[in-house]
């Protein structure tokens, strides 16, 4: 569910006509559901009542600062995978104690930063990275937190540029030397492991492939506290799946997550880590694009939009699908038409659709790209240059503009030509 609706024929967001929005900043621009940026958190949180739990939002899917705050100030942690995401966290006053910090590929000078600022845990991706941190821990006279993300060697059935958790993946290590490499953890000082970090891949529309996992690592707690490791935090990644489309059967809920944590690892009285990302924010925004000319080409029409692949690149990366809808309600009863909808850059995989049925539009028209939230923004770019294009949260009846569009001084400025030219 989201809160983008048609009213009195019209697109809303929450309470405010999105064409309003467009009046106001121009176009394309992102826009953000308060309402649905929590309800969603919500359920991932009220899906684990009854456990010590922390639901920290996967803060690459979507990092404005505006959303971070709004997360935080409900009781969300965060996942960062990077300094500068770890940074943007303290900026938003999420406090160091709710942040994790996973990635692979952590470096010294991020891993003392962090360490200085103060974290919940680091989740550890290889030995070479503990000894890092070991080393800048001691440095420091400091002691820190980790878990070790193992990898289980799980098909999470999904696109294979997100899945994180077969053998053949960059992420964690292997399940099968998990014992050695705990044992190597206890064994260095500066560090303390509390526990065991697992992420199998994104966008999962089935719950089968957690359970594989969840029930190896139920398996691994056990033999690792029998080799004496005070195994008390289990994080379990995110990766549970948006409706993309709405003739799409929809993925499992989170309610249905919650219970089949509960049912695999409820018995083991560890504290419980979740790390949602795109379903929080997936659905929570839109990409508003206009209409700049109607093509006639050979046997099909294109609908050339101001919005473009540096964007949102998912369509072009991933094939991803978005449902696309126009801004003014189709009157009952009107022919849908195909169109190849795509934007200006010159890249014929700039395109969001191909023959996708539409309402008759015209130049000046409208749409909203759906399930925009999530790697949408964030992803953009300043290809062929254009400027990042402005993101704005809805609360109720009011909006705000919490990143603007940069002007193209502002862009062309940032370029420094060398004395010899």
């Amino acid at each position: 569910m989201d809160h983008f609706l048609y009213r009195d024929g019209a697109l809303h967001a929450e309470d405010v006509p999105v064409a309003e929005i467009a009046a106001t900043v121009g176009t394309p621009f992102y826009v953000y559901s308060t309402a649905t940026l929590l309800r969603h958190f919500r359920l991932f949180d009220e899906a684990l009542d009854g456990t010590d739990h922390l639901v920290c939002y996967a803060m690459k899917a979507a990092s404005n600062q505006a959303i971070l705050k709004t997360l935080a100030q409900a009781g969300a942690g965060m996942d960062v995978v990077s300094i500068g995401e770890y940074l943007r966290a303290k900026a938003a006053g999420v406090p160091g104690d709710r942040i994790v910090f996973s990635g692979v590929g952590k470096t010294a000078e991020e891993i003392r930063t962090a360490l200085q600022g103060g974290l919940r845990q680091f989740n550890v991706e290889s030995e070479p990275e503990m000894e890092a941190i070991s080393a800048v821990a001691q440095e420091l006279g400091v002691v820190a937190p980790i878990t070790v993300r193992v990898n289980p060697d799980v098909d999470a059935r999904t696109h294979a540029k997100i899945a994180t958790g077969k053998s053949e993946n960059k992420f964690g290590i292997p399940i099968s030397r998990a014992r050695e490499v705990y044992a190597h953890a206890a064994a260095l000082p500066g560090l303390e492991v509390i526990g065991i970090d697992v992420h199998i891949g994104s966008q999962l529309t089935e719950l089968e492939p957690f359970e594989l996992a969840y029930k190896k690592v139920a398996d691994l707690t056990e033999v690792l506290r029998a080799d004496g490791h005070d195994i008390r935090r289990l994080d379990l990644g995110g990766g549970l799946g948006i409706p993309y489309t709405r003739s799409n059967e929809a993925p499992p809920l989170p309610t249905d997550y919650g219970a089949l944590i509960k049912r695999t690892l409820g018995h083991l009285g560890c504290e419980i880590e979740i790390e949602p990302g795109r379903l929080i924010a997936g659905n929570a925004g839109l990409l508003v694009s206009r209409v700049i000319y109607v093509k006639q080409g050979e046997g099909r029409d294109f609908l050339i939009v101001d919005a473009a692949m540096n964007d949102l690149i998912r369509p072009a990366m991933y094939d991803a699908h978005h449902d696309i809808d126009p801004v003014i309600e189709p009157a009952p009863g009107v022919e849908a038409y195909p169109y190849d909808i795509v934007g200006p850059v010159c890249e014929t995989g700039d395109t969001f659709a191909r023959q996708r049925p539409l309402p008759p539009l015209a130049a000046g028209d409208l749409i909203a790209v759906r399930g925009a939230g999530a790697y949408g923004a964030v992803m953009s770019s300043e290809y062929n240059t254009r400027p990042l294009v402005p993101e704005v949260m809805v609360h109720g009846d009011q909006f705000a503009v919490i990143r603007r569009r940069p002007t193209f001084d502002e862009i062309i400025n940032r370029d420094t030509i060398p004395e010899w030219l």
